[in-house]
């Protein structure tokens, strides 16, 4: 029964530490973004408003970093899962990429301006074939 139990409890934490690693990562590029391409000029990122105001005058090159956090977020935690998990890495991978997908679709709710071509960029290709490619890269069969 203590060896279920510290199972379920490593296996949980695995997951959660793998999906809090790829939020991380997620984040630290977002916040990186405007430092190497700024916003348009006269707009501040932070918020919601600000972003939702600014989206308008925002070029190609200002959606570059956020695909890129969004796909690498989703890949490195799903790397981690099928590299520290022994059993159904597939699975809780393709987990972590829904729940990333899920972030996704919330962030287009609250940005309705984001050009339709990057929504369909990032809903179709950062999120579920990361999970997956993050699952493939770092999954080794049991012996």
């Amino acid at each position: 029964m203590l060896n279920t139990f510290l199972d379920i409890l490593k296996r949980t934490s695995i997951i959660f530490i793998s999906i809090f690693s790829g939020a991380m990562l997620n984040s630290a590029i977002i916040n990186l973004s405007d430092k190497v391409i700024p916003p348009p000029n006269g707009f501040l990122l932070k918020s919601i408003e600000g972003l939702n105001a600014a989206m308008p005058h925002m070029e190609p090159k200002h959606f570059i970093f956020p695909f890129f956090a969004h796909a690498l977020g989703t890949l490195v935690s799903a790397i981690l899962i099928s590299r520290f998990l022994k059993t159904q890495q597939l699975i809780f991978s393709m987990m972590a990429g829904l729940l990333f997908l899920m972030g996704g679709v919330s962030m287009v709710v609250m940005l309705p301006k984001t050009p339709i071509w990057f929504v369909l960029l990032d809903l179709i290709v950062a999120y579920i074939p990361m999970a997956y490619l993050g699952y493939k890269l770092a999954f080794r069969p049991q012996r």
